[in-house]
């Protein structure tokens, strides 16, 4: 184990404004010059692979630049047997099989008005997921993002030579939520081939060497849409049989080369109808990973540390709290973030904590959560916190054999 307190985050970083112009055509479906887009691409994840490693992040990705539609939905263009269409004006009403918004957007349909306008959200929330033939996966565009964070990473590790990287991938409960299945059986059925499918990225990931984070936002935040009208017990089935099949989707997958991730959506609204997070840790838990990644930061979950001092971890597990939010333009001081960590690993054990993120900073190409400037000085204040944290948790030795500043200890 480190004697320091490693960083990392959620995965999303905002793109370069010549990868956006690629996407928009992609997206678009405009011509492009396909030769220039992977040229860009490479170039793109070997810089932004450079950045984070100069802020002081020690656990890096690729910034999720490969993934066009979004965070989950990039997954679409790798799996066959699926097709999307306009939900229906009874669909947009159930809460099992649209996009639409939660609670949240009724208690404050005004704000997000004006709020999905402004992002571009508003167009995919009538959309509905169609299952209308077996799914299978291609690997090939996994294998060139692999290839791209890899060949980042080692262009990097001449002055960071301990730098490790990690993919955000998404789980089955994210993949294709409200889809309507038209060819499998039932729910289960589809969700274990859903799970089948996954699988084979998970496993190419790790078996190049890196860490494979499952992003799975849709889990807590369907809480928000489900109930009422239906029930919290409704709920939990609903949550039950997602977690088995991302358990069947992680069979063989070593738990120390795996990361899992949850938010509640993660938009800088309300959110106040988030389910709590005491409420389904216990769900999150039996996610067969070596690390859980969750909101910490933000004021909506900030409190939420205290389930820890209930909650017992297990031998061998690790946390990554998000001690630094992406919501906020507001740059998090260095000794709160600190403090975050430090009060955490208190409870959990020092070896058992990583500083982490809430969410990714830009949930697709298109979408960012603040600007530029404000995310790397956010990851510095994050680094920087956690060589605050190191010094107090290691003392004053630990903190001069890694060159860390020697600042006055917290006290808590």
């Amino acid at each position: 184990m480190p004697d320091r307190i490693l960083t990392t985050h959620v995965g999303s970083l905002i793109r370069p404004p010549k990868l956006i112009e690629y996407w928009r055509a992609i997206e678009a479906g405009k011509p492009y010059a396909a030769a220039g887009f992977e040229a860009c691409l490479t170039e793109s994840v070997a810089e932004v692979v450079r950045q984070q490693s100069e802020a002081g992040i020690d656990i890096v990705s690729d910034g999720e630049f490969s993934k066009g539609a979004n965070w989950a939905f990039y997954v679409h263009k790798r799996l066959t047997g699926i097709a999307v269409r306009p939900a229906t004006p009874e669909e947009v009403k159930d809460p099992l099989s649209s996009m639409g918004g939660g609670r949240d957007h009724q208690a404050f349909s005004e704000f997000y008005a004006e709020y999905d306008a402004a992002t571009g959200l508003g167009k995919r929330l009538g959309n509905r997921v169609l299952v209308n033939g077996p799914i299978t996966y291609s690997s090939q565009q996994v294998l060139r993002d692999i290839g791209n964070l890899k060949a980042g990473v080692s262009r990097t590790k001449d002055k960071h030579p301990g730098l490790a990287a990690f993919l955000p991938v998404v789980a089955p409960a994210s993949a294709l939520p409200g889809a309507k299945i038209e060819h499998y059986k039932d729910e289960e059925t589809f969700l274990f081939a859903l799970a089948d499918a996954l699988h084979l990225e998970y496993k190419a990931i790790v078996d190049a060497g890196l860490y494979v984070q499952i992003d799975d936002a849709f889990l807590p935040y369907m809480h928000e849409r489900m109930v009422p009208p239906m029930s919290n017990a409704d709920y939990r089935r609903w949550a039950q049989l997602r977690i088995d099949a991302l358990n069947h989707a992680l069979k063989g997958i070593p738990e120390a080369r795996s990361r899992y991730h949850i938010c509640w959506g993660s938009w800088n609204g309300p959110h106040a109808f988030d389910v709590p997070l005491k409420d389904i840790i216990d769900l999150v838990l039996q996610v067969r990973v070596g690390h859980y990644s969750f909101e910490a930061a933000n004021p909506r979950h900030a409190h939420e540390w205290r389930v820890w001092e209930a909650v017992k971890l297990a031998p061998g597990k690790i946390l990554i709290p998000g001690v630094i939010s992406h919501a906020t333009n507001i740059v998090e001081h260095p000794e709160l973030v600190a403090e975050r960590i430090v009060r955490l690993a208190r409870i959990v054990g020092r070896d058992n904590v990583i500083g982490g993120t809430d969410c990714g900073f830009a949930q697709s190409p298109f979408a960012r959560r603040v600007h530029p400037t404000i995310m790397w000085a956010k990851l510095k204040a994050l680094a920087e916190g956690a060589r605050i944290a190191t010094q107090t948790l290691w003392g004053k030795h630990a903190a001069a054999r890694q060159n860390l500043p020697l600042v006055g200890e917290m006290k808590l």
